[in-house]
């Protein structure tokens, strides 16, 4: 007699411990999105206006930008609401929505982080054939096939779960939806759902840490045979902002997993604060880490 078919809102929490409408919570939250939109912002403007930064280095930086803009404005107006105006309750069909973006989003910005692996592959291991090997074709064809697999992987995580009757309590752990967290409070078999998650995590994810691990095992064997000391350490200074951006991004999502699976044990306040550091981290830190190593644009980010 519980069991409610088509759930109309989901509740969505904030910090676990403290009441929802803070200040002291709310202020920092909005100055991280401030920061996030200023800095891709300004760097997609820097590598737009700037001819010298035409190269397939910085039109994959400019995807990473957008896919980081993505992720962030996903997340920005429920976060933003729970935090400001106390409003926790978000319509079924638009958690859906924000679930899907998320994820898409996310997907996105990894294949965007193993194209970028490739591109240091090549200007390290090929560096005299690295100009006809990556046109500005084939970076627009490489962003369109990792742009369509974000959107494609993900859409059946969607629909899967928009055909689940829901019967628990409908407060979500996060303020924002993801799917695993959507999927516990379902009162059917999962296991379809749950199957597909976790083959969508390995086409997407997992397939792209294995790939840019390969990439960087053929980059560090290239710069080791390398006899110049001087030349090393040019090549690895070249890796250094990719390897920022792949350790800020990976690192949150990978712990973000494994709390989910195995760490329920774990208090809310931990599960939430991995999510928000997942969505809410490489936005803001990726501007800063390529204007540190690019001068262009930490004359206009800094």
């Amino acid at each position: 007699n519980n069991t409610v078919f088509g759930p109309l809102t989901f509740i969505l929490t904030g910090v676990p411990g403290l009441p929802m409408s803070n200040y002291w919570i709310a202020f920092p939250l909005s100055s991280l999105y401030l920061l996030m939109l200023l800095g891709n912002c300004t760097l997609l403007w820097t590598i737009k206006t700037d001819y010298s930064l035409h190269t397939p280095m910085y039109y994959l930086l400019s995807m990473l930008a957008m896919a980081d803009l993505g992720l962030s404005v996903s997340t920005l107006p429920s976060m933003l609401g729970i935090f400001w105006f106390e409003s926790t309750s978000l319509h079924f069909d638009a958690c859906i929505v924000q679930m899907y973006f998320i994820h898409s989003f996310s997907a996105i910005e990894s294949g965007v982080l193993v194209a970028m692996a490739l591109d240091r592959f090549i200007a390290i291991c090929y560096p005299l054939q690295y100009a006809y090997i990556l046109t500005g074709s084939l970076i627009i064809k490489a962003g369109a096939v990792i742009f369509m697999r974000g959107v494609c992987v993900v859409l059946p995580v969607a629909v899967l779960i928009k055909k689940l009757p829901f019967c628990r309590s409908m407060v979500l752990s996060h303020s924002f939806c993801l799917h695993q967290d959507m999927l516990r409070l379902a009162c059917a078999d999962v296991r379809v759902n749950s199957v597909y998650g976790l083959t969508a995590v390995i086409l997407t994810k997992a397939l792209d840490s294995m790939a840019i691990l390969l990439s960087y095992m053929m980059i560090v064997r290239a710069i080791m045979s390398t006899v110049s000391h001087e030349s090393r350490a040019k090549a690895f200074s070249t890796c250094i902002s990719h390897l920022c951006a792949v350790l800020v991004f990976y690192i949150p999502l990978i712990s973000l997993s494994l709390i989910h699976r195995f760490g329920k044990h774990l208090t809310a306040l931990t599960h939430t604060l991995m999510a928000d550091a997942y969505l809410l981290v490489p936005p803001v830190l990726n501007p800063l880490v390529y204007s540190w190593k690019t001068k262009q644009i930490r004359r206009r980010i800094l």
